[in-house]
């Protein structure tokens, strides 16, 4: 019966005894050993770059949807915006009772409505989701002065559409000076909310 030897070879599917010498075999295990340890570094070094990418892929795009989650945001605050001053300004010229008011609804329902359009056709544009129909406390208030009539409608009316404007001029400022996609259509929207709330000031006097 054969001793297997730490020598003994398995060739061709059968095995034959062998007896190399314990220098070649010494020079052997060196030269594996010394390979192994050569390619953990690279595997290393492989590792954490792929590790590395995972991350800073991670960080890019964090950013991104944050940024077009603001963006959406403050679309859909626009064109609510502009859905509620179009009611609003049917609402004053129907229930107004100074010209003063007439007037200023026909300029809310004109200016808005245009505005209008381009808030849906960039929002459109940029794959963004349109409202159709302005926020609960917007159409809130809508109800409240729908009740009002007079002189009683006049005043609520122009303090309103005080609050309203400047609330929406500070958030046109702030998109304008944001540096974003849809600073450029915020600026230019600021000088006609001033315009408004110029107007709805000078209901009151």
């Amino acid at each position: 019966m054969a001793r297997w030897t730490l020598g003994t070879i398995v060739t061709g599917g059968s095995c034959s005894e062998t007896h190399p010498d314990p220098e070649t075999m010494m020079m052997t295990i060196a030269t594996t050993q010394s390979r192994t340890r050569s390619t953990r570094p690279v595997e290393t070094f492989m590792t954490a770059c792929a590790v590395s990418l995972l991350i800073a892929g991670g960080a890019v795009a964090a950013p991104k949807a944050q940024s077009a989650a603001k963006d959406q945001r403050f679309m859909t605050d626009a064109i609510e915006g502009d859905l509620s001053e179009v009611n609003m300004g049917k609402l004053a010229q129907q229930k107004g009772q100074s010209d003063q008011v007439k007037q200023f609804g026909q300029a809310l329902q004109q200016d808005h409505g245009e505005h209008l359009q381009k808030a849906q056709q960039l929002a459109s544009q940029n794959g963004m989701k349109l409202p159709s129909e302005p926020s609960k406390k917007q159409q809130a208030i809508y109800n409240k002065l729908e009740g009002l009539s007079g002189n009683r409608f006049d005043q609520a009316f122009a303090q309103a559409m005080v609050r309203d404007h400047q609330e929406d001029i500070k958030k046109y400022q702030k998109e304008a000076a944001a540096n974003s996609p849809l600073s450029d259509f915020a600026q230019q929207t600021v000088p006609v909310l001033q315009k408004h709330l110029d107007m709805a000031k000078s209901l009151g006097k």
